[in-house]
């Protein structure tokens, strides 16, 4: 690890798949190395690469936590346990659990995901000792299982799938791929109650500007048309 990197930190990961481009998070602190969403599968090497871009071995990866249950989102995890010489400790919320664990089909596609064990069962507003604190904001919608995270020292959202962004504007879910759509406006509703600083979107990347304005917009709007 670099001398001249903070000791904690977050850091949005730039990672191209074929024809679209998502961004999973590293977080991180002096004893651990945590990624958030794994891609599709076949990530590996590519994981591989762009932690070393950032100064970490694949090695030093302690945690994985999964948003939902997506496959460009759990697609690598298990190439990436299989790849670590600890354990890995595999987090999801607790709705997700019997999707990652094989014991239930997935929603998209009706396969089944190849089995993983998930150490922790995540619940909304659990803090995770992880990086100087990391908040679970349960936010289903686009699918039941989907959770946001919030960085708790720099004041990030890391969202998934929750919202989405564009040339550094916030904007709401997409409609095509979200299940639930009042389930999704609610969980939107709900970060207005969180200090967010910057929001990183899976696709889209990083906001860092109008993050409240952007929120009350898409939850007014929608309101305002559903009247």
């Amino acid at each position: 690890m670099s001398m001249s990197r903070p000791n904690t930190g977050i850091k949005a990961i730039e990672m191209q798949m074929g024809s679209f481009i998502v961004y999973p998070t590293l977080l991180w602190d002096e004893q651990n190395l945590v990624l958030v969403d794994t891609g599709i599968p076949g990530q590996l090497d590519k994981i591989r690469r762009l932690l070393e871009a950032e100064g970490f071995g694949i090695d030093q990866l302690t945690h994985i936590i999964i948003t939902h249950q997506d496959s460009d989102h759990i697609g690598s995890l298990p190439e990436l346990i299989q790849a670590s010489v600890e354990e890995v400790k595999v987090l999801a919320h607790e709705e997700a659990v019997p999707y990652l664990t094989g014991a239930i089909p997935l929603i998209r596609g009706t396969t089944f995901a190849p089995s993983v064990h998930v150490h922790t069962a995540l619940k909304d507003r659990d803090i995770l000792p992880l990086a100087g604190g990391i908040q679970v904001v349960f936010t289903p919608g686009h699918t039941p299982d989907h959770m946001s995270l919030y960085h708790i020292p720099t004041q990030t959202l890391i969202a998934g799938d929750a919202l989405n962004a564009k040339d550094g504007k916030l904007l709401s879910f997409n409609d095509y791929y979200t299940l639930d759509h009042p389930t999704a406006l609610k969980s939107i509703a709900k970060l207005l109650e969180l200090d967010i600083k910057k929001v990183i979107t899976y696709h889209g990347n990083e906001v860092t500007h109008g993050i409240k304005e952007s929120l009350l917009k898409i939850v007014n709007a929608t309101i305002n048309t559903s009247l």
